[in-house]
């Protein structure tokens, strides 16, 4: 039971990795976009995008925390203690973000909308670096039970490129998203500005995983180990294998796979993360059955994570293919009631 609350966890982490860091990237690309002029038009894309689904892919985030708090409440208490500023940032970064990218649109004076969007651009740059870093701090077995927190728990070699390769993804996934969308919104102009983002973005990843090989090979021992054999290096190929398919559509200007290619390679490349962990919660101090919760806890966990996946996945999943197919639109001013004010444009 520990075990496949575990994998839960690691499924759920993969689903926000690629759910909410679609939005992060797109978050990303319009930090640089350029001024007002320029960036009008990316911007106009990403809200247009992002407006029917933001929200819902935070679902996954609260998943993951309940979860681990649940059944792993040893693995919670430590994490939570020894990397309680970089988790702290990154919810700051996620408030912000979703307030900025709400108020941006319906606020007419430009003024105020600059202030909005560079709050929404710039959190979705931090908060996926913060995140990334915590998850090296883990992976590098700086953090174990009783650990206190310190600066070295998660500003260290492999917290950084975690969190460098956080962001290099998440802008991968939102660019290939964006210049799909771009064809569906009739924005023929941006679907190659947005291809050439995405490749821009698959050639970062790929030299920061080139760095990150050494620097774990000797910061992060254990899951080196374990993402360069077994199922840990299985699901690294096809990863990459992936992400390769991913970039030949987009030269190809082939869009109708690209995102499935472009998920599973950040989705495989989480598990893969996950089977170079096993059997640790937190390398190498913290095993899975030694940081499960009481038996009964797990067993209704199991129970309600069942109810959630009957009751609110078809809804989900609906959700995402109604966005996906473009049956669902963002509100407009009429709408919402919004009137323009005189110096609205000031």
């Amino acid at each position: 039971m520990a075990e496949l609350a575990a994998w839960v966890m690691v499924l759920a982490i993969a689903a926000y990795a690629c759910a909410g860091g679609t939005d992060y990237g797109a978050g990303l690309w319009d930090l640089l976009a350029g001024g007002a002029e320029r960036g009008r038009r990316p911007r106009w894309l990403i809200d247009h995008a992002m407006a029917p689904v933001w929200e819902t892919n935070n679902v996954w985030l609260i998943f993951v925390l309940v979860v681990m708090w649940t059944g792993f409440p040893t693995m919670f208490q430590a994490v939570f203690t020894a990397l309680w500023l970089p988790l702290a940032l990154a919810a700051v970064g996620l408030v912000l973000r979703g307030a900025g990218f709400a108020l941006r649109k319906p606020t007419h004076r430009l003024a105020q909308r600059r202030v909005y969007g560079a709050m929404f651009a710039v959190a979705s740059l931090l908060t996926p670096f913060f995140l990334g870093a915590a998850l090296g701090a883990i992976a590098s077995g700086r953090v174990r039970a009783g650990t206190a927190a310190s600066a070295d728990a998660w500003a260290n070699p492999t917290s950084v490129l975690t969190g460098l390769l956080a962001i290099a993804a998440v802008a991968f996934l939102g660019a290939v998203f964006l210049s799909s969308d771009a064809r569906r919104y009739g924005g023929d102009d941006l679907v190659g500005y947005f291809r050439v983002r995405a490749l821009c973005a698959f050639a970062v990843v790929v030299v920061l995983a080139l760095v990150a090989l050494p620097v774990t090979h000797d910061d992060a021992p254990y899951v080196w180990k374990g993402l360069t054999g077994g199922w840990g290096l299985v699901l690294v190929i096809l990863a990459a294998v992936c992400g390769l398919a991913t970039v030949l559509l987009l030269l190809r200007r082939s869009h109708g796979l690209t995102r499935h290619t472009s998920v599973a390679a950040v989705a495989l490349t989480v598990c893969a993360w996950g089977f170079a962990q096993r059997p640790y919660l937190l390398p190498t101090s913290l095993t899975v059955a030694q940081g499960a919760g009481a038996p009964h806890t797990l067993r209704w966990l199991a129970i309600v994570t069942v109810i959630a996946v009957v009751v609110v996945g078809p809804a989900l999943v609906l959700l995402y293919r109604l966005d996906t197919m473009g049956e669902l639109e963002p509100l407009t001013d009429a709408d919402t009631g919004a009137a323009g004010v005189p110096g609205d444009d000031c």
